[in-house]
């Protein structure tokens, strides 16, 4: 048996994708989370997957609820950074630079693009009943504030019904059409667009899509 470090001795060598043993553990975590389902999964099996004593996955963290807290937390974290420096924008740049619904646009292409790409679909753990509980209250209230970020920046783009939270809606709908094997690599560009024409900008999408790479390539 080799030692990976202090607190971390190992039954093989790193098999998994991460530079910690922290990294490791969370991947493990979200393979088995993912598949076998959170309540079938014990520390100990995420232990084996990693190739690590369960008393040293401990020493990273001390539930199998403070795990999924972390998985939770990075399905929701790099949209909500991108979104909020999206509105902290400048809302006085010329038409020409900044159209109509391409900041909405950039948000649900960058949101969008995080949940497909991610190794493993975590989205599909929103709803179990564990999550449901105060324990995980940050991981809901940064939801709920990337939530309120897409309802600002569809603000006045509709006359119907709120473009903003249709287009989260779109976004997240997305984690179900990758569960099914149905998500593609324009599956993110394709809802973004669809809650633009939600939003009665259809006709405008050539220009919307430019700047929101612009944006994206710029902020992200």
């Amino acid at each position: 048996m080799t030692s990976a470090g202090p607190g971390r001795p190992r039954h093989q060598q790193p098999s998994r994708p991460g530079a910690t043993a922290r990294d490791e553990i969370l991947d493990a975590a979200a393979e088995l989370f993912t598949t076998q389902g959170f309540a079938s999964t014990s520390t100990r099996s995420i232990a084996d997957a990693v190739g690590i004593r369960q008393s040293s996955l401990y020493h990273h963290f001390k539930t199998k609820d403070d795990i999924l807290e972390d998985l939770l937390e990075g399905t929701v974290s790099g949209g909500l950074t991108f979104a909020r420096a999206v509105a902290a924008l400048p809302t006085d740049a010329p038409e020409t630079e900044s159209p109509a619904g391409s900041r909405l646009h950039a948000v649900a292409l960058y949101d969008g693009t995080q949940l497909c790409s991610a190794r493993w679909n975590l989205g599909v753990l929103y709803h179990l009943p564990e999550v449901r509980s105060d324990r995980f209250a940050r991981f809901h209230n940064h939801r709920q504030e990337l939530r309120r970020l897409y309802g600002a920046l569809g603000a006045g783009l509709s006359a119907g019904p709120d473009g903003g939270d249709f287009t989260f809606r779109l976004v997240e709908s997305l984690i179900y059409l990758r569960a099914d094997g149905a998500a593609g690599t324009d599956s993110a560009m394709q809802a973004a667009d669809a809650g633009l024409i939600l939003c009665g900008l259809g006709d405008r999408l050539p220009a919307i899509r430019a700047a929101s790479q612009a944006l994206i390539n710029r902020l992200a």
